[in-house]
């Protein structure tokens, strides 16, 4: 029994009713992909070897799930440092753990190779701009719609994300609906940009069309200001899905930004919902994802207790570090692998796994 392998990282016994309900029973995987022009701000993203790289890096990320390679780009998506995906720890967990895997398409710019379900959305504008979206209400309509769709077939789901810049407009949407986040959001970097993404944040909600009081009451209209595509998308689908049946978001501080727009929404699913995560998400003292959550509702935070630091290779070592942390439902997804096997997965297998795939993915871009 791995049990030990989950850390109730907030709210434990809601935790441990939500793991009792979905013990040894088959999830499903839906990963929202999306694009902000806000990730080619230097300085903000880690998710791509230059910015203008972020565009590939979710679709290149479902195309690993999908071949355990990427088509839209050599190689797979890696940080400036060569560190790899966070893909790459959920393509290990859909591996050890069998379950259908969806890819949502909430705005993107390049379209993975794979199949994907189509919500109508169009990639975000750089959120300085105060006009991030176009149609958000349009894209968390469709989502609802889907997220009720998905429920039918499954007995829960696991939503995660990728979309580079994400940190930031997590930041923003949380700021402009009125929840304290400054501080609070974590980074794909080991030095947490704060003040560049303040500066950001500030700079987008001093042009948003929308008054504070707006924006607070209407959670889409702070999204169309300063959001991502991926918001709207993930919000709906949790939503929809969430009505019916158990759902893991899978995420960090992004999720948790999602998870307030669910609240401003749909606030009745909350109970059926919570948080999956990495131990590096909840661990890391640069950002405070416990502290967003408390001020949403008493949703229980579940992180999988990964640990790289006996890995053979200097790229996976360095996640101990706190580079990348989370992404592509990482930790959600870890999760769900450990409950569905009924703890016959835990950390160990999963590093196993990792290593193997890195050894696999590396020598593929050394080709």
């Amino acid at each position: 029994m791995h049990k030990a392998d989950i850390i109730y990282a907030f709210e434990e016994q809601a935790g441990k009713k939500f793991v009792e309900r979905v013990w040894g029973k088959r999830p499903t995987f839906a990963v929202v992909i999306g694009n902000t022009e806000t990730a080619k701000i230097p300085g903000l993203s880690a998710a791509g070897a230059v910015p203008a790289i972020t565009d590939f890096t979710p679709a290149a990320d479902v195309e690993l799930l999908y071949y355990g390679r990427c088509k839209v780009i050599d190689g797979v998506p890696v940080t400036p440092t060569g560190v790899p995906t966070p893909g790459i720890i959920t393509m290990s967990a859909l591996q050890l753990a069998p379950m259908s895997k969806y890819a949502i398409n909430g705005g993107v710019r390049v379209r993975p190779h794979t199949p994907y379900f189509e919500l109508e959305g169009e990639p975000g504008d750089d959120i300085r701009t105060g006009k991030a979206l176009k149609d958000p209400k349009r894209v968390y309509e469709n989502a609802v719609l889907l997220g009720r769709e998905l429920a039918k077939d499954c007995e829960y789901l696991v939503i995660g994300e990728s979309i580079a810049g994400g940190t930031t407009t997590a930041l923003a949407v949380l700021m402009a609906m009125g929840y304290d986040g400054a501080g609070k959001v974590s980074s794909s970097m080991i030095d947490n940009p704060h003040s560049l993404k303040t500066d950001t944040v500030t700079a987008g909600l001093s042009r948003a069309p929308f008054s504070k009081e707006e924006m607070r009451k209407d959670p889409l209209k702070a999204v169309q200001a300063v959001g991502d595509p991926m918001m709207p998308a993930a919000a709906g689908v949790v939503a929809g899905a969430a009505e019916s049946i158990p759902v893991i978001m899978a995420g960090g501080t992004q999720m948790a930004a999602v998870m307030a727009i669910v609240k401003g929404l749909a606030p009745n699913v909350l109970g059926n919902v919570a948080l999956g995560t990495t131990r590096w998400i909840v661990e890391d003292k640069s950002s405070d994802v416990r502290g967003i959550i408390k001020q949403i509702g008493n949703v229980p935070i579940l992180a999988a207790d990964l640990n790289f630091g006996a890995s053979k290779h200097d790229g996976l070592r360095i996640f101990e570090q706190g580079l990348v942390k989370e992404g592509v439902g990482a930790g959600g997804i870890s999760v769900a692998a450990f409950l569905s096997s009924k703890g016959k997965i835990g950390a160990k297998e999963m590093l196993e796994a990792v290593d193997s795939n890195y050894v696999k993915l590396m020598s593929v871009m050394h080709k």
